[in-house]
């Protein structure tokens, strides 16, 4: 007698099966040959030939994008799913064996695991394509490093017709098996600034007859550091960091200028004028104290990545499902201080940002950003599973 269901049941399991399989090999070959931002040629080739090869709709987006389409015809609310691709300047020490075969450059973020699970993603919503309730696009995002990459899909009409948007990050210092997807501000703002300090060089021996640009800068360094605790409200999540000191010279010789590099994160969009006044009144401020003047550069990067109510409501009610009860990390402070660039789209459309837990004891826990991480290859079918459930297909 035979078992139909069972059959069924075994020949999709198979199915999901395969597909999780050659995804994480795809993982393991994006890992190895990293793009940075804006030069992802061969990234997007590969994900484009991955997509043709499955028969699925796909068109070229702010030239390394990538736009993948289900269901067109479907009635109900048009969504969008979101992956990054791009890598960093960074020279890998995770000593993987698909670690990075390109100098200084690594997928120090997991946008090798994002593309990967959308590629993923992409293959089962084609298997069940027939059931979906409403059309999906799938966004394969070039340049979230800083490039502004999900601003130019915008300007490319990424977002023509869609009614809700939905992403998330990999985050190692959530433990696996937890999220967080909270209604409101998610993660920060950001903006960088260069600071640079003239003075007058001479001899060492004689700085009386000099203008120090290091210690005025290394004034300046102090000042920015004491700036959030003294001249902003504690109520306020704003962080000040000065990441780059660069002030070459010889042992014996006062140089004429220093030039110092760092970010500022905000939690509320509105504060961004304010913190731009602070970080220019303390650097001229200082530097004239120590008989120096300063220059200072602004570089407004990316919004706050603020939640909409419904859309997270919906992502929470499939992580719970997904997760089970205990989903929701309840340790890691809110917001987190971290920026996106999926900020430009849920500026235009309702959405929402998760942040998955991707420690799993076993070497995961090293931040993103770190020469030592990995991205957790036991993301991508729980991630699928989500995306899946959010598109409203069935799921093994």
């Amino acid at each position: 007698m035979s078992n139909r269901p069972d059959e069924t049941r075994c020949a999709i399991q198979k199915v999901w099966d395969t597909i999780v399989e050659n995804a994480v090999a795809l993982r393991h070959d994006l890992h190895r040959q990293p793009e940075l931002t804006w030069a992802e040629r061969q990234t997007a080739q590969t994900l484009r030939d991955i997509l043709t090869q499955h028969d699925i709709t796909w068109r070229p987006c702010a030239e390394l994008g990538t736009i993948a389409t289900f269901a067109t015809n479907a009635t109900g609310p048009h969504i969008a799913l979101r992956a990054d691709i791009d890598a960093l300047p960074i020279e890998e020490q995770s000593g993987v064996a698909w670690a990075s075969q390109i100098n200084g450059c690594m997928h120090a973020c997991g946008h090798d695991g994002h593309a990967a699970t959308m590629a993923a993603t992409a293959q089962w919503l084609k298997q069940n394509e027939a059931a979906l309730p409403s059309p999906v696009s799938l966004f394969f995002q070039p340049a979230e490093e800083g490039g502004h990459g999900a601003k130019k899909m915008i300007e490319d009409g990424a977002l023509k017709g869609i009614d809700a948007i939905f992403g998330w990050h990999n985050w190692p210092a959530i433990p696996f098996g937890q999220a967080v997807c909270p209604e409101g501000v998610v993660m920060a703002a950001n903006g960088t600034f260069q600071i640079n300090v003239l003075g007058r060089g001479g001899h060492a021996s004689q700085p009386e007859k000099c203008r120090d640009p290091v210690l005025a800068g290394s004034a300046i360094v102090m000042a920015l550091q004491q700036a959030v605790s003294r001249r902003l409200p504690p109520q306020q999540a704003v962080v000040i960091s000065v990441t780059s000191f660069d002030a070459p010279s010889i042992d014996t010789t006062i140089l004429d200028a220093a030039k110092l590099g760092g970010s500022f994160r905000i939690a509320d969009n509105g504060l961004r004028e304010t913190v731009h006044a602070l970080i220019t009144e303390i650097a001229k401020e200082t530097a004239k104290a120590y008989g120096c003047t300063a220059e200072v550069e602004m570089r407004p990067r990316y919004l706050a990545t603020v939640n909409h109510a419904e859309e997270a409501e919906r992502f929470r009610s499939v992580l719970a499902d997904e997760l089970g009860a205990d989903w929701q990390a309840k340790d890691i402070p809110l917001p987190v201080m971290a920026s996106e660039d999926f900020s430009y789209y849920l500026a235009e459309v309702p959405g929402a940002y998760a942040l998955i837990g991707a420690d799993d004891g076993e070497d995961h826990h090293h931040p993103c950003h770190s020469a030592y991480y990995d991205f957790n290859d036991r993301l991508i079918p729980l991630v699928m599973r989500l995306y899946a459930r959010l598109a409203g297909v069935p799921v093994p």
